[in-house]
């Protein structure tokens, strides 16, 4: 059996990837979107969106996600729950290569974004899920009445510290430098919640506990001293990394694994376009990611007709 075909495959169904299709879609191309998680993305992950155009109150991070999935559906999208193995040139066109399914594509958006970094230290893998989080979204809940410990010291981080302290009677915000990264807004809120204290200029060593997280290895980054912090939690927000994988020795990548791009979000394949937090340069907020999801769909659209 010959595979599906499409006039466009978008891989990734975060705020890049919904908006793509919506433009897509609506241009009368034939769209697929590929996603292995949920629709949204990371938003999907936040608690409250403060900052997106139109919603003076907010709106949640899941709401406004199934919103744009339920936008792109309504003008025709596909949506498929699978997980990209790999990309390759198939003729005039791309083959796109999941789990079980193989698909056509006349042309293919990359907006598969990126995945929470990882400390990298003892304990963090085998206590994932028994204490060790990346979203507070999902599992602040199970820490209704404990104290833990937020590492990082950007937006995501005051975000996230910000929402467990509903759970959460004390928040141990550590952090490698003497400043945060964050913005002056989110800085001020959470220098002002009295459940937050701040431990500078230290690192997490090691996660300790058997089965469950009952503490950390602490150092000091100017001293080196260590010593133990007891802790039931850790969550951690030091960034992302991009899910490229799939594309090595397709599309040029930076340094870091980001997929390079032209201004007009255009890869080094002719027919590939990329946007959102996958792509080298990107601004990693939603709003800009919409608008690159528009601009990529644009660009795949005029790439298909001429």
């Amino acid at each position: 059996m010959s595979a599906k075909s499409y006039d466009v495959v978008i891989i990734g169904g975060g705020g890049a990837g919904l908006t793509a299709a919506l433009y897509t879609s609506r241009a009368k191309l034939s769209t697929l979107l590929l996603e292995k998680l949920a629709p949204g993305g990371q938003i999907a992950l936040t608690d409250m969106v403060e900052n997106y155009p139109g919603f003076p109150e907010g709106i949640l991070g899941p709401d406004i996600s199934m919103r744009m999935e339920q936008q792109a559906k309504k003008y025709g999208t596909e949506v498929a729950y699978q997980e990209v193995k790999s990309l390759k040139k198939a003729g005039k066109g791309f083959e796109v290569t999941c789990a079980k399914e193989t698909y056509q594509a006349g042309s293919v958006i990359l907006a598969a974004g990126a995945s929470f970094r990882r400390l990298g230290v003892a304990g963090e893998v085998e206590l994932t899920g028994k204490g060790v989080s990346y979203c507070a979204t999902c599992d602040g809940a199970f820490f209704k009445g404990k104290e833990i410990v937020v590492v990082g010291g950007g937006d995501s981080a005051m975000q996230e510290g910000i929402f467990l302290t509903r759970f959460a009677p004390k928040v141990t915000v550590i952090h490698r430098r003497e400043a945060l990264r964050a913005s002056p807004i989110l800085q001020e809120r959470a220098k002002a919640n009295e459940r937050i204290q701040f431990m500078w200029n230290t690192v997490v060593k090691n996660v300790q506990g058997a089965k469950q997280v009952t503490g950390l290895q602490l150092e000091d980054v100017k001293t080196g001293a260590a010593r133990d912090f007891k802790t039931d939690g850790l969550f951690v927000f030091i960034g992302h990394d991009p899910n490229s994988a799939f594309l090595k020795d397709f599309v040029d990548l930076d340094e870091h694994g980001y997929v390079k791009t032209d201004p007009f979000l255009k890869t080094s394949v002719p027919g590939v376009f990329a946007a959102g937090e996958i792509r080298a340069g990107a601004v990693k907020q939603l709003v800009s990611a919409c608008g690159e999801g528009c601009e990529a769909a644009l660009q795949a659209q005029a790439f298909l007709e001429h």
